[in-house]
């Protein structure tokens, strides 16, 4: 029976219908609890706070219910670790805890604002359905392979943006002492700037200060770029690695790899140019450690291994 519970609990692979429609049923119930709380904001709804309170406190109880069997079926989870250690485990996951926050707020009293907040991590709950998806598995895929290029990228920009709030305070201190009180005053102001927000609440008046604050600007749009290149590149690659390698068995027969050199006529050529002259369907270019999606207009250097497949290779 602990098995059978604990095969149903978890997220269900699409011939399991038992376990997918549990997955559609707590889905419902955190939407609808999300939904809820959002309706309590509204002063016209009032007379219907009895209404809402009930079905609050029906899905809070649904949500008690399974987090209790996922703390018996622990065990089960974590199989290398004996029954108390695994369900430690589970209690200090990121699954366990996001459960036990959204259980939380409904226990205290709504006067405080700490607990008021922790249910915003309900929606949090939706990630372990998402988990088992494409979708989410290429984004935390391409944070965790970029992570050193998206951290320095972000290093970059902290720096330009201390760099520009102690430049703003010496511009414009003397204007606008109320304003510019201290070198970090001028923090909200790079950050509005730099990430290309602009509010408008804070600003520079003085000649000095607005040639400044038009040359952080442009920084601004290249600091942003950075990162949003980075992490594009990466969904490219990603999406281009699960494309190829969803290929079957009996089309593997029909791609092999080429080295792009002098005497193949491959160097120094592009895409569009190898795919009319040899008769060549460039799948991918692997370069080094980089995987190249095969554009045609990408020019094909020496040393490249061309992913492609050819009528003339395959007779």
């Amino acid at each position: 029976m602990k098995k059978h519970i604990f095969r149903i609990i978890q997220i269900g692979s699409k011939e399991d219908l038992p376990s997918r429609l549990f997955d559609f049923f707590i889905v419902t119930c955190i939407f609808a609890n999300i939904t809820i709380a959002f309706l309590y904001t509204y002063s016209e709804l009032e007379p219907f706070k009895g209404v809402l309170s009930v079905l609050e406190a029906f899905t809070v109880m649904v949500f008690i219910v399974e987090y209790m069997l996922r703390l018996w079926t622990a065990d089960l989870l974590y199989p290398e670790y004996p029954p108390g250690k695994a369900r430690l485990k589970f209690l200090t996951s990121f699954d366990g805890v996001i459960d036990l926050m959204t259980i939380l707020p409904f226990f205290f009293l709504s006067g405080f604002i700490v607990f008021r907040m922790l249910r915003v991590v309900r929606i949090f709950r939706l990630f372990r359905i998402n988990s088992q998806y494409d979708s989410f598995n290429v984004i935390t895929t391409v944070i965790l392979e970029k992570k050193n290029q998206i951290l320095s990228s972000i290093f970059i920009i902290l720096i330009l943006m201390l760099a520009s709030s102690l430049g703003m305070y010496n511009a414009e201190h003397e204007a606008q002492p109320d304003v510019f009180r201290n070198g970090f005053s001028g923090i909200w102001w790079s950050v509005s700037t730099l990430l290309t927000v602009g509010y408008g609440d804070i600003y520079p008046i003085t000649t000095v200060g607005k040639i400044m604050a038009i040359f952080i600007a442009f920084l601004g749009v290249g600091a942003v770029a950075v990162p949003t290149g980075i992490i594009s590149a990466g969904f490219v690659e990603q999406y281009t690695k699960k494309q190829y390698s969803d290929i079957s068995f009996t089309d593997i027969k029909e791609i092999g790899e080429i080295i792009a050199d002098e005497e193949n006529g491959l160097s120094g050529i592009t895409v569009g140019q190898a795919s009319a002259d040899f008769d060549l369907h460039i799948y991918v270019i692997l370069r080094g450690e980089l995987t190249v999606v095969a554009s045609e207009s990408i020019k094909i250097q020496k040393g490249d291994v061309l992913v492609a497949g050819s009528k003339k290779i395959v007779k």
